[in-house]
């Protein structure tokens, strides 16, 4: 279940701070996996499970529209980041992502399911978080100009406004 802070249960309690040693998650890589999983939800690839009583949506299907008709113009362009993205992670590690940010399942479930020895999911996630994460532009550390030269879409100071102030 995606918490109210945008991320996968999964996701948020590796992102915690415990007993006075850092948080297994870095805020970068955090940040990453919260637009993962927006572009999941926009996407809206998760399976409905109740019954929709939209007259619209009934009325469409029972014409035989296609599904792709069906989706907004935001969920198709989230689709093809989606595709971009899992094009340009490695398989395992997208494979990872798409289950804990787009289908909210737990490490534990998919350890299981591979066959992977415990506690080696969130290492696998922690990597392709960092992939993620360079994908995005996110890093660590901000970096920056030192000093960039003021700008103003004013031309130049109103009069009424008196002379403009000295830097």
């Amino acid at each position: 279940m995606v918490e109210h802070n945008g991320l996968p249960e999964a996701i948020s309690r590796l992102g915690l701070a415990r007993g006075g040693e850092a948080a297994f998650l870095e805020p970068h890589q955090l940040e990453a996996a919260r637009r993962l999983t927006r572009t999941f939800e926009r996407a809206r690839l998760s399976q409905r499970v109740t019954m929709s009583y939209d007259a619209a949506r009934v009325a469409r299907s029972s014409k035989g529209a296609s599904a792709q008709s069906d989706i907004s113009a935001s969920a198709a362009d989230a689709r093809e980041q989606l595709a971009g993205l899992g094009r340009q992670v490695p398989r395992e590690c997208w494979d990872i992502l798409f289950d804990i940010c787009g289908l909210d399942l737990g490490l534990q479930e998919l350890e299981a399911a591979r066959g992977w020895p415990r506690r080696s999911g969130k290492l696998v996630l922690r990597i392709a978080l960092s992939h993620l994460a360079a994908l995005y532009g996110i890093t660590a550390i901000a970096e920056g100009r030192e000093r960039a030269e003021q700008r103003s879409w004013l031309e130049q100071r109103a009069p009424m406004f008196g002379p403009a102030p000295r830097s």
